[in-house]
């Protein structure tokens, strides 16, 4: 149960950080350096914005599930 659960924070880790580089950036950060030209071509739309912003909130609350139920089970 345990490694089923570190795989689970694993993925959503790994998912998280590509969903947070598909926002669309406010400035000449991270965002631009690291496929600006893609995300302002792919996600023009405001209905995009909100899908990702939810996939993001979604894979938030999984990777925060996963990081208390791993406390909870190797509390000793």
């Amino acid at each position: 149960m345990i490694i089923g659960i570190s795989i689970a924070l694993i993925l959503a880790s790994a998912i998280m950080v590509l969903l947070v580089l598909l926002h669309k950036g406010k400035g000449g950060g991270l965002t631009d350096m690291f496929g600006g030209g893609f995300t302002s071509s792919f996600g023009g739309s405001a209905v995009v914005e909100r899908n990702l912003d939810r996939l993001t909130v979604i894979t938030g609350v999984v990777w925060f599930v996963c990081i208390i139920a791993l406390g909870l089970l190797l509390k000793p």
